[in-house]
C-alpha cells in the first residue's frame, strides 16, 4: 500500500472537517485476519492548511511509506489554518475513532506523536484521553508542568534537542521533572546540533529501538 490523501467529514455533536493522511502496511490486503497498531502523528506549524500536498515528504507517515516492513497504520491530519492541535482535539478524536471504525486497528496499541505544535498536541491529546493512548512520542514539544498527574500512568518516551532555537529543551525538560517528581513513566532522549529541524524527526522516527519500545507499550 501506499500513503493516500483523504478528506474527513461528519456531523456529530460538532461538525468535523480534517483533511489527512493515511498510510497502510504493505502487507495488508494479504493478512485477512491480522490487527494492526495504530500512530497517530501530528504536524508542525508549518504545515498548517487545506491543501493536504504540504504534508507529502514530511514526518512519519513519509519514512513509515519508505519501510517495506513498516507494521503501523499511520494517520496524518492537516491542522486548519489559524488553527493548533488544542482546539482540534474533538476534531482529531473523530478521526481517530473513524479510522478505528473502518480499518483493522489493534485498540490495545494507540499511539500518539509530534513534532513541535505536534509535539504540544500530543502532551496534550494524552493528559485529556490518557485511557487512549498506549504511549505518546512528543518531539520537540512543551507542556504545562502542573498538568503531569494526568499523564502518571502514561508511558512516554519523549527527544528535544538541547539546542533548539524555537521551542526552548526546558519545554521538555520541565515535563520530564515534573513527570520524574511523581514517579511517572517518562524517560527522554537529548540531541545536539539539529537545533529545531527536521532532523530531529528523521533521527527520532528512523530509530529501530523506538518502534519496539512503542510495540511493548499496551492497554490492559
Amino acid at each position: 500500500m501506499s500513503v493516500t490523501n483523504h478528506m474527513f467529514k461528519k456531523d456529530t455533536p460538532i461538525h468535523v472537517s480534517l483533511n489527512y493522511q493515511l498510510f497502510l502496511p504493505h502487507d495488508i490486503e494479504s493478512k485477512n485476519d491480522k490487527k494492526y497498531p495504530l500512530i497517530l502523528f501530528l504536524h508542525g506549524i508549518k504545515k498548517r492548511g487545506e491543501d493536504i500536498s504540504l504534508l507529502n515528504n514530511y514526518g512519519l507517515t513519509w519514512i513509515a511509506e519508505s519501510k517495506p516492513d513498516f507494521p503501523f497504520i499511520v494517520v496524518t491530519p492537516q491542522c486548519p489554518t489559524d488553527s493548533n492541535w488544542v482546539q482540534e482535539y474533538q476534531q482529531v478524536l473523530a478521526l481517530i475513532d473513524e479510522i478505528i471504525t473502518n480499518h483493522p486497528i489493534d485498540s490495545e496499541r494507540i499511539y500518539l506523536t509530534g513534532f513541535s505544535m505536534g509535539g504540544n498536541g500530543t502532551w496534550d491529546f494524552a493528559s485529556r484521553s490518557p485511557e487512549l493512548f498506549s504511549a505518546i512520542v512528543p518531539i520537540s514539544g512543551w507542556f504545562e508542568p502542573d498538568k503531569a498527574m494526568l499523564l502518571k500512568d502514561v508511558p512516554i518516551w519523549a527527544f528535544h534537542c538541547v539546542d533548539d532555537d524555537v521551542v526552548h529543551v526546558s519545554g521538555t525538560e520541565d515535563m520530564d521533572k515534573a513527570l520524574t517528581s511523581i514517579e511517572g513513566n517518562v524517560k527522554v532522549t537529548y540531541y545536539s546540533g539539529f537545533k529545531h529541524d527536521h532532523k530531529v524527526m528523521h533521527e527520532t522516527y528512523n530509530n529501530t529501538e523506538l518502534y519496539n519500545w512503542l510495540l511493548n507499550q499496551k492497554k490492559r
